[in-house]
Formats: structure tokens, sequence, C-alpha cells
């Protein structure tokens, strides 16, 4: 028997109790998550100043300002993730926040660009914390299609900061040095911490505290990579998610040196993330009544048709921005409704190891899909045509292990199992 979308009824299907109203929960959700993708995307207007400041030699070295932030997101997610289901949730938050926030403040005054990658690789440990956290809270209140539900309101809430973060940026430096897009990181961290030690209760009941001692954990995430899958979605994720970090890394390159659209890349950036955010609230609508299967996997199909698609165009009539971008965004509109889908999935069968089970999922869309996404991202070489052959090569992947976790069989729900 799956363990589906079409969850049991306590957990899936009806509706949740929440300790705050409904906005305000996927508000609070999705701006714990925002902190992450704030931390990325508001100095994206200013990597090529931060190039500049220190003589970097090598343009595709700004890049490193992203993945070292993400190298340091990823693996201390198996540690908070075990935290959490011993400590609950609250505690470890609140501790992350201030630990992001002081780390925000402190690259404002680094003289060095070492110094600056060794704080944001600190930063981003912080982040991985907060990450863990949040998608923790909302499995312990429910799971199934309920889940994924609320997680696709949550990324539409979410995706309004990769709309901002980049004008939020360019703003702050039409007023200020590049050094204060990190400021802006330290407010919001204050901000975030004050609305949660106010209005979040905790969400992990003493009952369901899990023991924090090495064989505790081993058990819990041999638990996680042994369940098909968990692991099998967990493992599809990361390797779709390159796909993300591969644009947000080069999009400033590519936007600048393939389109001339240096003035304008803070709207050809928010436009991606505006379509991303209505394919995720498209999500919320349908994946009750279809299943996170039958959307996630028809919608995979889609993102490598696509990609296809905008490859041979761009490799046959030329790159020409009317033709890749709206191809462009289809692309990211189908990622849009694959990431939520997928989380729930990964998520559904872990009930009082939540915390681990989301630490491992975290780890895979940020550690391991950062590696694919710089994989992806150096490749760049004055053409999208490396990009997108990327895109399609992470597709296959991702679509050859759906294949095997689903043992051959797409569009499935558990009724089909039963």
């Amino acid at each position: 028997m799956r363990s589906d979308d079409a969850s049991l009824p306590a957990a899936g299907l009806a509706r949740p109790t929440l300790p705050l109203p409904l906005w305000e929960f996927v508000g609070m959700i999705a701006a714990m998550m925002a902190l992450n993708a704030l931390a990325i995307d508001t100095m994206l207007p200013a990597l090529h100043d931060i190039a500049r400041s220190y003589s970097l030699q090598q343009e595709n070295d700004q890049q490193l300002v992203i993945f070292a932030y993400v190298a340091g997101f990823g693996a201390p997610q198996l540690v908070f993730g075990p935290v959490s289901d011993s400590f609950g949730r609250k505690r470890v938050v609140l501790g992350c926040i201030v630990a992001y926030t002081i780390a925000a403040f402190f690259c404002m005054g680094v003289t060095s660009f070492t110094m600056l990658l060794a704080t944001r690789f600190f930063q981003g440990i912080a982040a991985s914390g907060i990450r863990v956290i949040a998608v923790s809270v909302v499995r312990d209140l429910m799971g199934g299609r309920a889940m994924a539900r609320i997680m696709s309101l949550v990324m539409t809430v979410f995706m309004v900061v990769p709309i901002l973060a980049p004008s939020v940026g360019q703003g702050v430096m039409l007023l200020a040095s590049w050094q204060w897009t990190f400021g802006v990181l330290g407010l919001a961290g204050i901000g975030m911490f004050i609305w949660i030690w106010m209005r979040l209760p905790e969400t992990l009941s003493a009952d369901n505290r899990q023991p924090l001692n090495f064989k505790a954990s081993f058990r819990a995430y041999r638990t996680v990579v042994t369940t098909r899958e968990t692991l099998g979605y967990m493992c599809a994720s990361g390797v779709l998610f390159g796909a993300l970090f591969a644009y947000v890394a080069s999009s400033e390159q590519v936007f600048r040196d393939v389109f001339d659209k240096t003035d304008t890349f803070v709207l050809w950036f928010a436009g991606i993330a505006c379509v991303m955010s209505g394919a995720n609230f498209m999500n919320s609508r349908i994946v009750e009544r279809l299943g996170q299967r039958r959307v996630s996997h028809t919608v995979l199909l889609v993102f490598l048709a696509i990609s296809s698609l905008n490859t041979v165009l761009m490799m046959t009539v030329g790159e020409k921005l009317a033709i890749f971008y709206p191809l462009f965004a289809v692309t990211f509109a189908c990622f849009g409704m694959i990431g939520a889908n997928f989380s729930s999935l990964a998520m559904e069968p872990l009930g009082r190891i939540a915390g681990t089970g989301s630490a491992a999922y975290g780890f895979m869309t940020t550690t391991v899909a950062s590696f694919f996404g710089w994989m992806v991202a150096s490749r760049f070489d004055g053409s999208v045509v490396p990009i997108l052959e990327g895109y399609i090569g992470l597709g296959l992947t991702c679509l050859v292990i759906v294949l095997v976790t689903e043992r051959g069989k797409l569009f499935g729900t558990r009724e089909d199992a039963l």
C-alpha cells in the first residue's frame, strides 16, 4: 500500500486546525522560508559591484556569493532536524534567526572577499535551521493533500520575495553602497524574530518529541532513506532544484551579456517569479482534487518538452529574447507546480520525525541541488544554450528517478494501489 496523496482523513483531506488564522499562518511560514530567498535574491543586482569592489579576476567568481551561502545552508539541516524533533520548533528557530541577523550585519563590514564568503557560509547555516522548522511546523499540523495545498499557498506568497528582492537590492544601491543589501537581511531578521516570538505557539507536543542521541538520530535517518517514496522524491527534488540554483546564479549574466538588459534585469527576473507564484496558486486549487502525482508527473514532462523546444530554437533561430523568455517562463511555471507536490510526497510517510525528514529533504534540495546548479551555471559562456542543455539533463535524470520510485508507473494515486 502506498502512503500517498489521498492521505488518511485526519492527516490529509480533513481541514486542519491551525494555531493562527489561515492568512497569518501561511504568511508566517512563507516569511520564514523567504529569509532564505531574501539572502540570495537581494544582492543579485549587486554581484557585479561586489566583483569590482574585491577586484575578482574571473567574472563567474561573483556566483560564489550565492553558492557559499547555499553550501552553508545544506548539510547543517541534517543536525537541525533531530534537534528540533527533540527540543521543539520555537526555541530552535528563534536562535537560528538571531544568528542569521548577526551574520547579515557582519557581512556589511568584512574587508576581503574570503571573509565575505565565510560569513555568508555561516549565515547559510543559520538559515538552514529556519527552513527545516518552517516545513516541520506545517507537517506537525497536517499531511497529504492538505499539506500540499498549504505548501502551495505558502509558495504563492513566498514567491513575492523573488519578485521584489532584486528591486529592493537595486533600490538600496541607488541610496547606499552594496553593503546595505546585506543590511536589509538583518532588518528582516529582527522583524521575523518579533513576529514568531509573539505569535507562534510550539507545534510539537511533548509526547511526540524524540530523544536527542546518536542512536535515535541514526534510526530516524535510516527510516528516511529506507522509505521508498521519501528517498525517491527527495532525490528527484535534489536534481530538479539544480535548475533553480543555476537560474539564480547565472540570471544576471544572462540578461546582461546575452540580451543586453542590465537596466531592466530586475523586471525580467520578477516576471519569472510572478509566473512561478501563479503556478503555485494554481496548484493549490487543483491538487486536492487531482492529487500530487498526477499534477507533478504531468508538469515534469512539460518541463522537459519546453526546455528541449527552447534549446532547439535558440540553436536554430538565434538567441532572441522574444522567443526565449516566454518559453523559459513556462518552464519555471512547471517547476513551481512540482516543488510543493514532491515535498508533500516525500514528507507524507514520516509523521513524528517530520523535523528529520524536513532536514534530509532540505539537504537534497540545497546542497545536492546547488552542486547540480553550479555544474550548469558554470558552463555559461555568453550563450543560453549550455544552461538550457543543463535543464534537459536535470529533467531527464529527475524523470528516471521518479520512474524508479513509482516502479515505472506515472500519474498514480493511492487508490490505485489499494
